[in-house]
């Protein structure tokens, strides 16, 4: 099956196609596609999740046994907590955040869709977030799946990048663009 992916390569390519055999397999594509947005998430939001699975210095059991606390308190279902003890396990967790984003490109090809990347100053309404879908949907004439972050810098409007397109429509880029051209 791993033959019949493509776009994942090098080392959270094949991490995430992995995972993503075993969760087909399994039949739970969507619940680790869930959990692996919550890790993403808690990666996010946490300074200190992020120097865990980032720093070397910290010794590869208790990144482990700290991973698996995490996930467990989180509600991770075991495949996914298993695979992130493997990639804790292999000392990669390095790699965890490439690897889940490996992970939904592979799913969402695999489901027919694209994933558009919308950064906004602020968090987006599920009103906001389907607006979204439905015009890029039908710009790109596939369902697209949205992967919403949120960006304080930008002070307003949104960035969307879709594969090699980004549109910048941030009061941010504006003023930058503003102050160019006044130069």
């Amino acid at each position: 099956m791993s033959s019949d992916i493509a776009g994942a390569s090098g080392l959270a390519g094949r991490y995430a196609t992995a995972l993503y055999e075993l969760a087909a397999a399994d039949k739970q594509l969507d619940t680790v596609a869930q959990d692996m947005a919550a890790i993403r998430d808690m990666i996010d939001e946490s300074a200190d999740l992020a120097r865990l699975i980032l720093s070397p210095v910290i010794a590869r059991d208790s990144q482990i046994a700290a991973m698996d606390a995490i996930l467990t308190q989180a509600g991770i279902s075991e495949l996914t907590k298993h695979f992130v003890g493997v990639v804790a396990q292999n000392r990669r967790l390095f790699a965890l955040t490439t690897m889940i984003k490996q992970f939904q490109g592979i799913l969402a090809q695999h489901r027919g869709e694209m994933t558009a990347e919308v950064v906004s100053a602020q968090a987006l309404s599920d009103k906001q977030r389907q607006a979204i879908e439905d015009g890029l949907k039908k710009a790109m004439g596939t369902k697209v799946a949205v992967d919403a972050r949120v960006d304080e810098d930008l002070l307003g409007g949104l960035v969307v990048k879709i594969g090699s397109r980004m549109i910048d429509s941030s009061i941010k880029t504006k003023l930058q663009q503003l102050r160019l051209s006044m130069r």
